[in-house]
C-alpha cells in the first residue's frame, strides 16, 4: 500500500512513536461567523449572502440556516471557557462584515466592533492568542446586490472593512488573516452555485477569484498601517492532485485542477504575478480586461505567514463528460477518481499523507514561508452514550493521523507555526446544513448544551504536552 494510500486507522495501528513538536507551536482551534454566531437580527447586524441564500428554499439541506447557530454570539464566554478548560492556546475566528457595516460600506457600526472586543477580550484573559479571519463568506448582501464579488469595487470595500476592524482591534490582535479559502467563495458561490449568493456563472467565477485576490492585496497595506506589529497573512484551502495515469488527457486533467484549486490562488500571493498557464486560462474562459496593470503588484502585498486548510486529496482523470454545473471553469470533464479510500461523514476521502505532501510542495516553491494549519479536522455521525460520553475515536484517529503528517513535513524543512482544528463546535455546515458535524464539542442544537466529545479531550492533552503520544 503507497502512502497515499495509507488510511489512518492503519497508521495508528502500528503505534507509531510519540512526537514532540517544535517549542511555541500554537495549537488552537477554529470556527466561522456564521457558522456559530446566530443572532442574525441583533444590534444592527445587515444581511450577508448566507441569510439569503440559506433562507431560499432548496439551497441548504432540511431548509436550515444561520439565524440561531451555535448562539455563540450570547455564549461566547462560555466558549472561551471551554478553550481554556481544554488546554489550547489559539482560537482563529472570523468576523461577520455584516456586523460592522450592514451594507458593506460606511462608517462601522460600534455594537458589532464591541461584541470583536469583548471576545478578544475574553481570549487574552485567558490566555488564548486571538486569531482574527476578516472575510469567511459572510458577503453583506448589499454588495451582491451591486455585483459581489464579480465586481471589481467589492474588493476596494473590502479594504475599507479590513481598516475598520484592524483600527479598533489592532492593538490586542496578533494574527490578521483576510480571506479564508477564496477559492470556495468563487467556484462554490459563482461557479456551479451550491453555496452563497448561488450563481452559475463560470467566466464570472474566474473573475470572482481575481477580485477576492485583488481585496487581500488592498487589505494587506490597511491592516499594517493600523496594526504595525500584526503577523498578516492569507488561508488557502489546497488539495494535493495525482493523475490517475500518465496519458496526456490525465496529465493535463491533473494540471488544470491543481491550477484552478491551488496555483492561481497561491503564485500571485507570493510572486506578484499569474503564471503564464494561469493567464492563458483566464483568457480562454473570461479574457483578461478585468486584470488591471498594477492588480498583480497589489496581489503580491508580502505577507507574514499562509494558513493552509486541509481535507482530502485527489486523483484525476481527463476524458470525462460535463454533468452540470461544476465549480471547475474549464475542467468541466476532468473524472474525479474514488481511490477505495476510508471517507469522512461528508464523504471526503482520508488522506493523512496528502497534508505533508502539500507542506512540503509549498516548503519547496517558496522556501522559508511560515504556515499555520488553519484548519484540518473531519465530520463524522457520533454517538451520545447513555451516560453522555461521546466516544468519536475516528475523529481522534484523523486527528492524529494528520498532526504526524504535520510532524513529518516539520522534519522536512517546513515551517509550520501551529495547528488550528477544525472545528471547535459542532455547527452550520453551509449547504449541508446542521447534519454534518465537525466539532470536537457538541452542540445540541434545541438547547444550546456543549458536550466535549472524547477528540477534544484528546487533542487538549496533546496541546498541554506539545506532543502526540506514542
Amino acid at each position: 500500500m503507497t502512502a497515499e494510500n495509507d488510511p489512518v486507522p492503519a497508521a495508528l495501528a502500528r503505534r507509531p512513536a510519540a512526537a514532540a513538536f517544535p517549542p511555541g507551536f500554537l495549537w488552537g482551534v477554529a470556527t466561522s461567523a456564521y457558522q456559530i454566531e446566530g443572532a442574525v437580527g441583533r444590534d444592527g447586524r445587515g444581511a450577508s449572502i448566507w441569510d439569503t441564500f440559506s433562507h431560499t428554499p432548496g439551497k441548504v439541506a432540511n431548509g436550515h440556516n444561520g439565524d440561531v447557530a451555535a448562539d455563540h454570539y450570547d455564549r461566547y464566554e462560555q466558549d472561551v471557557a471551554l478553550m481554556s478548560e481544554l488546554g489550547v492556546g489559539g482560537y482563529r475566528f472570523s468576523v461577520a462584515w455584516p456586523r460592522i457595516q450592514p451594507d458593506g460600506r460606511g462608517p462601522a457600526d460600534a455594537r458589532g466592533l464591541d461584541f470583536y472586543r469583548r471576545l478578544v477580550d475574553s481570549l487574552l484573559e485567558k490566555g488564548i492568542q486571538p486569531a482574527l479571519t476578516l472575510y469567511h463568506w459572510d458577503l453583506p448582501q448589499a454588495l451582491e446586490d451591486e455585483g459581489g464579488w464579480r465586481s471589481r469595487d467589492t474588493a476596494f470595500r473590502f479594504a475599507e472593512y479590513a481598516q475598520l476592524v484592524s483600527e479598533a482591534l489592532g492593538d490586542r490582535v496578533k494574527l490578521w488573516g483576510t480571506l479564508n479559502e477564496p477559492w470556495c467563495a468563487a467556484f462554490l458561490g459563482y461557479g456551479n452555485g451550491i453555496h452563497a449568493p448561488g450563481a452559475v456563472d463560470p467566466a464570472g467565477s474566474l473573475r470572482a477569484a481575481h477580485h477576492l485576490l485583488l481585496g487581500h492585496g488592498l487589505a494587506v497595506p490597511a491592516i499594517r498601517a493600523a496594526a504595525p506589529d500584526a503577523e498578516v497573512g492569507i488561508t488557502l484551502n489546497f488539495y494535493p492532485v495525482a493523475a490517475d495515469s500518465e496519458t496526456t488527457a490525465d496529465l493535463d486533467a491533473a494540471h488544470r485542477i491543481d491550477l484552478l484549486q491551488n496555483r492561481l490562488f497561491l503564485d500571485p500571493v507570493m510572486e506578484g504575478s499569474y503564471p503564464a498557464d494561469v493567464r492563458e486560462h483566464f483568457e480562454r474562459l473570461c479574457g483578461t480586461d478585468h486584470i488591471e496593470t498594477a492588480d498583480e503588484k497589489i496581489i503580491g502585498a508580502p505577507v507574514d505567514f499562509l494558513g493552509v486548510n486541509y481535507y482530502t486529496s485527489y486523483r484525476v482523470a481527463g476524458g470525462g463528460e460535463p454533468d452540470g454545473p461544476s465549480p471547475w471553469p474549464g475542467a468541466e470533464d476532468v473524472r474525479f477518481i474514488d481511490r477505495g479510500l476510508p471517507r469522512t461523514g461528508i464523504g471526503w476521502e482520508i488522506d493523512a499523507d496528502g497534508l505533508r505532501r502539500q507542506l512540503v510542495r509549498i516548503h519547496q516553491d517558496h522556501p522559508g514561508l511560515k504556515m499555520y494549519i488553519t484548519e484540518n479536522g473531519a465530520a463524522f455521525d457520533d454517538t451520545v452514550e447513555a451516560d453522555g460520553r461521546i466516544e468519536d475515536t475516528d475523529r481522534t484517529a484523523y486527528v492524529e493521523g494528520h498532526l504526524r503528517a504535520v510532524h513529518r513535513a516539520i522534519e522536512e524543512g517546513a515551517d509550520v507555526r501551529g495547528y488550528f482544528l477544525w472545528s471547535l463546535l459542532d455547527n452550520f455546515e453551509w449547504a449541508e446544513g446542521y447534519g454534518m458535524r465537525f466539532g470536537v464539542v457538541r452542540v445540541d442544537f434545541e438547547t444550546q448544551q456543549r458536550t466535549p466529545k472524547h477528540s477534544a479531550l484528546w487533542y487538549g492533552g496533546v496541546a498541554l504536552a506539545n506532543a502526540l503520544p506514542g
